[in-house]
C-alpha cells in the first residue's frame, strides 16, 4: 500500500473514535479547566477537532509560524467543535490525497521569521498531525473522565462501553 493510502486508512479509523468522543463534550462545561495552566475543555475539544485539517494543511504549505501552532481559541459552542471536526476531516482527506507530491520536501517551523525546526513533511504529518492528535485526544478523555462523562470505546472496551459485549 502507498503511504497516502496508509495514512488515509489510519485517519478514517481514528475519525470514528474521535467523533464519538467529541459528541460527548458537555456544552455547559466548555469553560471548565482542570488546572489554571491547562486549556479549557472547549479549547482542547476544538483543538482535537481541528488538528487533522489544519495540521495537514501546514504540512502541505511547507512552513508554519510558531504563534500559529500555539494558538488555542475558545469555541462559542459545541456546534462549532462538531462542525470544525467535519470540515477539518474533509480538508485532511483532500490534503492527504495530494501527499505524494509534497511528502519528501522539508517542513519548517519558524519563529520571528527564523527557522527553528525542520523535518521532512512526511515526518511532520506523522508527528505533529497524527501523534499530536492522539495525544490530545487522550488528554480529552482525562478531562471527560474527571467530569463524569462516560467514555466511548477507542481501542477496545472502556470502563463505560464494550463494543465486544
Amino acid at each position: 500500500m502507498s503511504d497516502t493510502k496508509d495514512l488515509l486508512i489510519e485517519m478514517e479509523h481514528e475519525v470514528v473514535s474521535a467523533g464519538k468522543l467529541l459528541e460527548r463534550i458537555p456544552e455547559d462545561k466548555l469553560e471548565w479547566q482542570p488546572h489554571p495552566k491547562a486549556m479549557t475543555l472547549g479549547a482542547l475539544a476544538l483543538h482535537v477537532a481541528s488538528i487533522p485539517g489544519i495540521y495537514t494543511s501546514y504540512a502541505a504549505d511547507g512552513t508554519t509560524d510558531l504563534q500559529t501552532l500555539i494558538s488555542h481559541p475558545q469555541p462559542r459552542n459545541k456546534e462549532e467543535i462538531i462542525n470544525g471536526f467535519k470540515i477539518g476531516i474533509e480538508k485532511a482527506r483532500d490534503t492527504l490525497g495530494n501527499y505524494v507530491r509534497w511528502a519528501a520536501d522539508a517542513w519548517k517551523l519558524n519563529k520571528d521569521k527564523k527557522t527553528v525546526f525542520t523535518v521532512p513533511r512526511s515526518v511532520m504529518v506523522r508527528l505533529l498531525t497524527f501523534n499530536h492528535w492522539y495525544h490530545h485526544r487522550g488528554q480529552l478523555t482525562t478531562y471527560l473522565r474527571i467530569l463524569g462523562v462516560e467514555l466511548p470505546s477507542i481501542y477496545g472496551p472502556s470502563a463505560d462501553e464494550d463494543p465486544f459485549a
